[in-house]
């Protein structure tokens, strides 16, 4: 419902109370009188308040607003805090002109405003009595949510237009009552879905925005690969057997409420993506929120090592438009090579590349090859850097193995898209790669990349006669001793300095719900078969217990910093007019 503008304008009804008016009261307050005031407050409190009486009270605070200084902040609170949403029509109109009277002569109760309308992003609060105990939670079956949401909207709109500086005001609310991560699902799902509904209007919030939402999934993130065992971490039975992503699948992470709670704002903010990508303006639109998830993904995900899931909210971006996908990997490999950044954000960075490379399926081969063909020259000339004394040392050489792996994991998943049009010119492609070199090099990066990827890149290798890895393999793990380092206090401590801490971002996505929008997008490994040299029969499509098997078990895990869609984007709610605004077009080119 849009509010008439003219109807802030309009005179209110007379009306008394107590023996007098609210101008009364307020004389006799200031004379210091306090009962009418009092009972005014008492009686504004009111949980049975009727809707015509509401109507009373604030059309008479509202014709002496101006009246209402920062002394009478308890009165205006009490005013502020009437039940306006869920009421009739002219309850809502009536609350809307007081709001926008009350911020227009009063601004320093602009604050107080915008918190009461962010209060109601989430459902009420209700008590439900289990045995003796009385638990507080959400109304989850509030029909009139959508419409209550909608007027919130509407409330903040309105106070924009009288207040231009709302939106600097605004975003440390909407920090400060962002629920805390235990509420229930519908709770945080409500509260991230008006969040971004406030993009719409309010575009240049979207990246704080962005990252405050993010920030708080990240946390969930990490704690459910905490919760389960993940397929990217080393755990072992009692028996000593790795226990992989099989078993992981078949327990179900969704049956955790963290991975309910993770899996619902997946499913809200994948279906936000989705909106402003479709909507009417949507390649600038598109642009520009692709800007602001790289600046977030920079900023929180990218030094993220043990996060699963929310990276792929700019893996789906991606998959909209090619031109996005290859500025990702662009921005990716500006990142490796860059020498000012840590070595740490440069090693996850190839992990990205390479994890993006095998995953997506809406990156076409000639992308992967013109990738390949920006990572192996930079690896052929950091050997080149290194004078004939340089060893394995990933300490020395992160980076360097790190853009090693990448390479190796991408050729495995990828190998046979290369070779599958035209093999003679696909072999010629890939021996000009010239593997061997890297490969045979003295910086033996087969020693510390992970044992699952070097073992199928040598057998893929040797099948096509490309590199011959065995030697090189069996020859590590004849050297593979422990070296001694002398800790503090002088204990000598056994350890293996060449271990590659390997991640892999994009590995099997295991939310349920929102895994339905990236399972189309998303390539699978296929086991591969009897791999001659034609290469004629494909691999067969192995079931979701069987996918990726070859890193079961092997991935190495360091310590995490917390740094489908639905069918509309509104999942449960009525989704926006529209999303998004232009901005400057910027990527290095057209889509």
């Amino acid at each position: 419902m849009e509010v008439d503008r003219d109807f802030l304008n309009t005179p209110p009804m007379k009306t008394v109370r107590f023996g007098g008016s609210v101008v009364d009261m307020l004389i006799k307050f200031r004379q210091g009188d306090m009962s009418d005031y009092e009972l005014l407050k008492h009686q504004l409190a009111d949980p049975d308040i009727k809707d015509a009486q509401i109507v009373n009270w604030l059309q008479e605070l509202r014709s002496c607003v101006n009246l209402l200084t920062k002394d009478h902040e308890q009165l205006v609170n009490a005013a502020l805090q009437l039940p306006w949403l869920g009421r009739s029509a002219g309850v809502v109109e009536e609350y809307m002109a007081f709001l926008g009277n009350l911020v227009s002569a009063q601004t320093v109760y602009l604050r107080s405003c915008l918190k009461t309308i962010v209060s109601n992003f989430t459902p009420g609060r209700v008590v439900i009595h289990e045995g003796d105990v009385n638990i507080s939670d959400s109304d989850d079956d509030d029909e009139h949510l959508p419409r209550n949401f909608d007027l919130c909207h509407q409330a903040l709109q309105m106070t924009a237009r009288y207040v231009p500086s709302t939106a600097r005001f605004l975003m440390p609310i909407l920090c400060e009552n962002f629920p805390f991560m235990t509420k229930s699902s519908r709770t945080l799902e409500c509260y991230v879905h008006n969040l971004l509904r406030v993009t719409v209007y309010f575009p240049a919030l979207r990246r704080e925005i962005l990252e405050l939402v993010i920030s708080r999934m990240l946390k969930l993130d990490v704690s459910v690969g905490a919760t389960y065992s993940s397929p990217r971490s080393w755990q072992e039975d009692d028996d000593g057997s790795p226990r992989g992503l099989g078993e992981q699948e078949e327990l179900g992470v969704n049956a955790h409420p963290v991975a309910e709670r993770l899996d619902t704002l997946m499913s809200v903010l994948l279906a936000y993506i989705k909106d402003v990508s479709h909507s009417i303006f949507q390649l600038e639109r598109t642009k520009e929120l692709y800007r602001d998830l790289v600046c977030v993904f920079d900023k929180l995900l990218l030094p993220t090592h043990a996060c699963s899931h929310v990276q792929y909210a700019l893996f789906y971006l991606c998959s909209f438009r090619l031109g996005l996908a290859e500025a990702f990997l662009e921005h990716l490999w500006k990142l490796l090579q860059s020498p000012s950044q840590p070595a740490i954000l440069r090693q996850a960075a190839a992990s990205y590349i390479g994890s993006f490379l095998a995953r997506a399926k809406f990156v076409p081969v000639v992308t992967v090859k013109a990738c390949l063909d920006l990572l192996v020259p930079w690896l052929h000339r950091y050997i080149d850097s290194q004078d004939s004394g340089s060893f394995c040392d990933v300490m020395l050489h992160g980076p360097f193995y790190s853009a090693c792996q990448a390479v190796f994991y991408t050729f495995v998943f990828r190998h046979q898209a290369i070779l599958e049009r035209n093999m003679r010119k696909g072999l010629a492609y890939l021996q000009g790669l010239n593997l061997e070199r890297i490969v045979m090099s003295h910086l033996n990066p087969l020693k510390v990349c992970l044992p699952a990827i070097t073992n199928i890149f040598a057998t893929i290798t040797r099948n096509y006669q490309l590199v011959f890895c065995y030697t090189v393999i069996e020859r590590n793990n004849r050297l593979q001793l422990p070296t001694v380092r002398s800790s503090q206090g002088g204990i000598s401590q056994h350890t293996d300095t060449n271990l590659l801490d390997s991640f892999f971002p994009f590995d099997p996505y295991l939310l349920k719900r929102s895994g339905m929008v990236i399972s189309p997008l998303y390539q699978v490994w296929e086991e591969p078969g009897n791999q001659e040299v034609d290469h004629r029969t494909p691999a067969r499509q192995v079931s979701a217990e069987e996918e990726d098997d070859f890193l079961h078990g092997e991935t190495l895990q360091g310590d995490g910093v917390v740094g489908v869609t639905p069918s509309s984007y509104e999942s449960h709610l009525r989704s926006p007019s529209s999303v998004g605004s232009p901005p400057v077009a910027f990527l290095h080119r057209p889509f």
